[in-house]
């Protein structure tokens, strides 16, 4: 009982010995200042075996510490650097995020919405009980390196281009830098296929003559992947969302129909099966669940 107890708390019993736990400590979004980092260090020093490991979720796991010292380790990290433990259980869990506030690559600022969906999910909806764990990642681009795509929601950054013809004099730059090779020049002009187009925006800020411009940018937001012992690739709603408060929107609209409609133990991407994913995102798309916001949370 005590080793579930305190499993809630973030503290992971180690299988090699009797008594030590590996405690996670929440980074909000994989970023931390250089005083928590410094806390973490003299954390793992005093209550723990000195070392630190990261997680596949960016939390930094203080290893081996004693049952005993499991109080008096959070007690120190919320006084020193107002650190908290955690990171389990059937709710939303840690946000992950990658780089793409200061990537060459990145459309959005990953670090201002991960920080948001943070506060707003993780602390927010941090008593309430889901079906299962529920997991966010935010990607800046395409490129899709914390895999929003395998996640229970996915947020990934856009830059859908168009070509003016007028302004296009068939250099082929931007032929050569597409990634997936979705741009070719079709009687002198760059023609972009828009069905293989990925929208990482390369062209736009690559052609010399400014000749591809910025149609929409934004997020694309994907639902129901997952990885483990099952895997899945999450599917995309058939929408641009241009607007960072309708992304957070949607994640919060997720997190409701999970509540509302997830069986006990089932993950989200099988609820979006179960469902069906035309109806689920017509739920999204609509009003309707925060409007039952209330109602569901009180289940």
């Amino acid at each position: 009982s005590e080793i579930t107890r305190v499993k809630g708390l973030g503290f992971l019993w180690d299988k090699r010995t009797a008594d030590r736990f590996n405690g996670r400590v929440i980074t909000r979004n994989g970023k931390i200042t250089a005083k928590e980092c410094e806390t973490v260090a003299e954390a793992a020093r005093r209550f723990g075996s000195g070392e630190v490991a990261m997680t596949t979720r960016l939390t930094m796991e203080i290893q081996g510490v004693p049952f005993e010292n499991i109080e008096p380790l959070r007690q120190f990290l919320k006084e020193q650097a107002g650190l908290e433990t955690g990171g389990t259980g059937a709710k939303v869990r840690p946000v992950v995020s990658c780089k793409g506030t200061t990537c060459q690559y990145g459309l959005i600022d990953t670090y201002a919405l991960s920080e948001k969906i943070h506060q707003r999910f993780y602390v927010g909806y941090g008593q309430v009980k889901l079906p299962h764990k529920f997991k966010i990642a935010v990607g800046g681009c395409p490129n899709n390196c914390v895999k929003p795509d395998l996640n229970d929601v996915g947020i990934v950054g856009q830059q859908v281009p168009l070509v003016d013809p007028e302004l296009c004099r068939g250099c082929t730059v931007c032929e050569k830098e597409c990634p997936i090779h979705a741009i070719t020049m079709v009687d002198g002009k760059a023609d972009i296929d828009g069905g293989s187009c990925n929208h990482c925006g390369r062209c736009i800020r690559k052609c010399p003559f400014r000749a591809i411009a910025t149609q929409t940018a934004g997020y694309l937001v994907y639902l129901g992947g997952r990885w483990g012992k099952r895997t899945a690739v999450g599917r995309p709603l058939n929408v641009i969302v241009t607007d960072e408060e309708q992304v957070l929107s949607l994640v919060e609209k997720c997190i409701l129909l999970f509540k509302a409609y997830g069986q006990p133990k089932e993950r989200f991407a099988d609820t979006v099966i179960r469902l069906g994913f035309e109806k689920v995102q017509e739920m999204l798309l609509s009003n309707e669940l925060l409007a039952r916001k209330e109602e569901i949370l009180a289940q």
